[in-house]
């Protein structure tokens, strides 16, 4: 299957997207929800005062910025195919099936999936560089392909 979607994917006119805008897309969606949290505990923030007690504030929130992560991912993968960074590097996600945006189920399950990559290491990411689709653990749970936009 996967040698098939590069394929399919050139008849439909669409060029599957590079690792290397991925992971630029990925680092700015990361800063900028990095951003968000630190805009939320500002207040906190501001009254510490050593480096620890920073880590210690961050680390209990993991939960919650985890949560904010996935529906920032759903609610952008499901509206517009693509978040502010995919958008910026020009790149959407679509189905494999229909070639289209992702329905919110799977747009969702990317976004869980996601997550779960990111605590196994990031080795759902890696798993792009070796596979001929360039799909990630959450791209093959959510049966969707990144393509330049």
């Amino acid at each position: 299957m996967n040698e098939e979607i590069p394929s399919e994917l050139h008849r439909a006119g669409l060029k599957l997207s590079t690792v290397k805008k991925r992971a630029v897309a990925f680092v700015i969606d990361e800063l900028l929800l990095s951003a968000l949290l630190m805009i939320m505990l500002w207040d906190a923030f501001r009254s510490l005062t050593t480096f620890d007690e920073m880590i210690a504030l961050t680390n209990a929130y993991v939960l919650e910025y985890m949560v904010i992560k996935i529906i920032y991912q759903t609610i952008f993968v499901y509206q517009y195919g693509a978040t502010i960074g995919k958008i910026v590097m020009k790149i959407r996600v679509i189905e494999i099936r229909h070639l289209t945006t992702p329905i919110f189920l799977s747009a969702f399950n990317r976004s869980v999936f996601r997550i779960i990559s990111e605590m196994i290491f990031y080795m759902g990411f890696i798993w792009a560089f070796y596979n001929p689709a360039r799909q990630t653990w959450h791209d093959k749970t959510a049966r969707t392909v990144v393509v330049d936009a």
